[in-house]
């Protein structure tokens, strides 16, 4: 396996678990707001992460283990309170929840989410920077593993956002979106317990 293949195959595979990013990626999506400037967002922002681990980031990590606990609570406390605000959308009134209903945000507060769900996830460090920046050591061509990684996400982003227009016929029913709500607010949940727990 080639390092490009290589670098695109674990990344992706990385990538493909729900998460809040995703989970927000695809809502974008199913409402067809911002959703290029969204999944570009997404992609230089793994692009930027994995650069980092490539270019041997993880060292600073090293350097300051502190900066492990504060991602790992700070983490944690981000990702119980989105999940709580997923669960009241999921139980709340079916009129919220409709999506033909016009509820666009504007394209700053939408692109500030966006950055917050993806470098407010610890995960996304220990990912990219850790993991991804680890393994490309083992690469003599560590720069082809990078370019295989972030080729990876920009496919990801990009065919979630734009795939999900493929299930509007689905989420045109309110118990749809409280299904998808609840599903996110238990996946928030759970990871902000896993990072509680480790």
């Amino acid at each position: 396996m080639t390092a490009l293949t290589a670098g695109f195959a674990l990344s992706l595979s990385l990538i493909l678990a729900i998460g809040a990013q995703n989970a927000f990626v695809l809502r974008q999506g199913l409402r067809g707001t911002h959703v290029f400037a969204v999944c570009l967002t997404c992609a230089l922002s793994d692009a930027i992460l994995i650069a980092a681990g490539v270019a041997g980031f993880d060292v600073l990590v090293g350097s300051f283990p502190w900066l492990v606990g504060v991602m790992k609570w700070g983490g944690a406390i981000f990702l119980a309170v989105y999940g709580g605000l997923s669960f009241r959308a999921a139980f709340g009134t079916a009129e919220a929840l409709d999506p033909s209903e016009d509820r666009k945000s504007g394209l700053g507060r939408t692109l500030i989410t966006c950055l917050i769900l993806t470098w407010g996830n610890p995960h996304v460090y220990l990912d990219t920077i850790g993991l991804l920046g680890s393994v490309s050591t083992q690469y003599d061509a560590a720069l082809s593993f990078g370019i295989g990684a972030v080729s990876a996400s920009f496919v990801f982003f990009f065919s979630l956002g734009y795939g999900a227009r493929g299930l509007r016929p689905l989420f045109a029913r309110p118990a749809a979106w409280r299904v998808l709500d609840a599903g996110i607010g238990a996946t928030m949940w759970a990871i902000a317990l896993g990072l509680v727990m480790s």
